[in-house]
């Protein structure tokens, strides 16, 4: 195996882990809940994980900018830079998190007008909600750890975190809810403990492998924490983040608008995409390493291998997963729901899944280096782009085609994303930023 194709796996393989046990912690949660007696514990982990799931999203730049600052800086060999990214990275990211805490109420309150849960899911969200929230230190805190370990080159750290964040969720919620006796509360208290043990361990292993990179430059740093810089440079990636949220949430409501029925097979197809995501997420977050570290050595050679083989595993990736789609879509229907309505309509879209491996594949290489490069305002320009094309597409389709219009624009969406990041790397960014 060629020497890339090696770095690239051993970076892709521990993040595509991490990502698969997202699901089952998510499904252990509502597998606690729903043995409570009644329906609206369910619910409100629902809700509740839904709001936390898009004020995280919005701050995801804390991971993606501090993994492009550090994996340059590393390229370069600036290991005083590279304490500097992650202090600056962890002060913002309790920042954000001591605002979140001190406007918990007026935030709680627009979510809940977002998500609209029913009247008798609201007290218990509302108390999911107010405990969860203290653990946003933790959650951004280590936002700011896992970007910063990957610029480092280093998935593993990251994976064993995610692993034993989810053991200790687990573990906790199950002692509180069986062994204590509590409802929604041990739930929420498991997710706050599973955080705090998180980011105990990401700290941790910090001192262990990597202290001497801290320590050797503590008073070397001076005040020059550049936080305004930071700000400035993941400006871009938040704002994107608002574009992809804004679709997301479109198109949950535009399916809602049809009936609980075609609510339900959307939903079904999406975990089909999600599933493809959690591969093509752990070869984006090679890309961000390699690319961010060749870039900071100038290294044009090495990272256009890196570039070349990358797409190649793309490609790989994204047949195996249209070939799965083709030959198995419909039985993986049937194993994600076992209503008749919902397996019987999902028929008529299935072959929209068959597309959606194809079409967006490209952009989470491009997401990977753009990441890499730091070269942000191609990756809010292109989902901007993507964003009106989604609407005007859906709005001339949706008389006429209805739901299967919707899903059009999705894969349309999907596929812009990818043309115009190329179209942003050829013009702006292969001859301008890579000089040597």
């Amino acid at each position: 195996m060629n020497l890339r194709d090696r770095q690239i796996l051993l970076l892709a393989v521990p993040s595509i882990v991490s990502n698969i046990t997202v699901p089952l912690l998510g499904m252990i949660d509502v597998a606690i809940v729903g043995h409570m007696g009644s329906p609206v514990y369910i619910g409100a982990v629902a809700v509740g994980s839904m709001i936390f799931n898009l004020v995280y999203w919005l701050f995801g730049f804390l991971r993606m900018g501090t993994s492009g600052m550090t994996a340059q800086a590393y390229g370069r060999r600036d290991l005083l830079e590279v304490a500097r990214t992650l202090v600056r990275s962890a002060l913002v990211a309790l920042s954000i998190a001591l605002l979140l805490i001190v406007f918990q109420v007026p935030l709680r309150w627009l979510m809940f007008w977002l998500i609209g849960p029913t009247a008798d899911v609201i007290p218990f969200a509302t108390t999911y909600f107010g405990i969860v929230i203290w653990g946003a230190p933790a959650s951004l805190g280590l936002f700011s750890l896992m970007g910063w370990y990957i610029g480092m080159q280093n998935t593993r750290i990251p994976m064993f975190v995610s692993i034993m964040q989810n053991v200790v969720n687990i573990v906790a919620s199950l002692l509180l809810v069986y062994g204590l006796g509590m409802k929604i509360e041990g739930v929420a208290f498991g997710t706050v403990i599973a955080q705090y043990a998180g980011l105990l361990v990401a700290v941790g292993l910090l001192a262990k492998y990597y202290w001497r990179v801290i320590r050797g430059r503590w008073n070397r740093m001076g005040g020059q924490w550049r936080v305004a810089a930071f700000y400035k440079t993941n400006r871009d990636i938040f704002l994107r983040t608002l574009c992809l949220v804004t679709v997301n949430l479109y198109f949950t409501a535009a399916g809602a608008r049809s009936g609980a029925v075609v609510l339900s097979v959307n939903t079904v197809l999406l975990q089909l995409y999600l599933l493809f995501s959690y591969f093509m997420d752990g070869f984006a977050y090679a890309g961000e390493a390699m690319s961010g570290r060749f870039y900071g050595a100038q290294n044009r050679q090495a990272f256009d291998e890196t570039l070349r083989h990358l797409f190649g595993w793309m490609t790989v990736v994204t047949v195996s997963y249209t070939l799965l789609y083709i030959a198995g879509g419909t039985q993986i229907v049937s194993l994600l729901t076992d209503e008749p309505q919902v397996r019987a309509l999902a028929r008529e879209y299935i072959w929209w899944a068959w597309l959606i491996p194809a079409a967006g594949a490209v952009a989470f290489i491009w997401d990977g280096v753009f990441v890499g490069l730091t070269a942000t305002r191609g990756m809010l320009v292109s989902t901007f782009v993507s964003m009106l094309t989604f609407f005007a597409v859906y709005w001339l389709a949706m008389d006429t085609l209805g739901n299967h219009g919707l899903w059009l624009a999705q894969v349309v969406y999907l596929a812009m994303r990818g043309i115009v990041q190329t179209f942003w790397y050829k013009r702006y960014l292969t001859h301008n930023i890579i000089s040597t």
